[in-house]
């Protein structure tokens, strides 16, 4: 699993694209750099899946007992929107216009990148929900980190 890392401001164009950082970029896998997923994520945003990553998301994902109507759901809603991304020539993306509302996108946007996959938030939502959980963070990291043994190695 590619392990990416970065926070970076960026900005849509006229036509509702926006430059992939070169620094997020280097990150990637040659076979990666120009193939992406892009789809519906938690808390409002978009999250733009390498291919690669998307790969594994689904075949995780195959798993599921499609009997089970909760799993139906899920794999519905984890799908809703799905979009196949090829940046251009110079490393733009072009967000979808029905992507781009649902994440309420309109100018400003945060590129956030962490283990494999790559967020794409409203610049003020992005905002608004790390100011909020900036003020519970050492609650959170109780809970989360606080069962770990010193020893143990920290996982996704």
């Amino acid at each position: 699993m590619t392990h990416l890392i970065g926070e970076y401001d960026c900005r849509l164009d006229a036509k509702g694209r926006f430059l992939l950082p070169a620094a997020l970029r280097k990150q990637l896998k040659p076979e990666d750099q120009d193939n992406f997923v892009l789809n519906r994520g938690f808390e409002g945003c978009l999250v733009l899946y390498p291919a690669s990553e998307w790969e594994k998301q689904t075949k995780h994902m195959s798993k599921l007992n499609l009997y089970v109507a909760k799993n139906r759901q899920f794999y519905r809603q984890f799908h809703n929107g799905a979009t196949a991304i090829n940046p251009d020539s110079l490393g733009r993306v072009l967000i979808p216009k029905n992507l781009k509302a649902f994440a309420k996108i309109t100018k400003d946007l945060v590129v956030f990148a962490y283990a494999g996959r790559i967020e794409l938030w409203s610049k003020a939502a992005y905002d608004k929900a790390i100011s909020e959980s900036s003020e519970n963070f050492a609650s959170l990291a109780e809970d989360v980190m606080g069962t770990l043994k010193q020893d143990d190695e920290p996982s996704n």
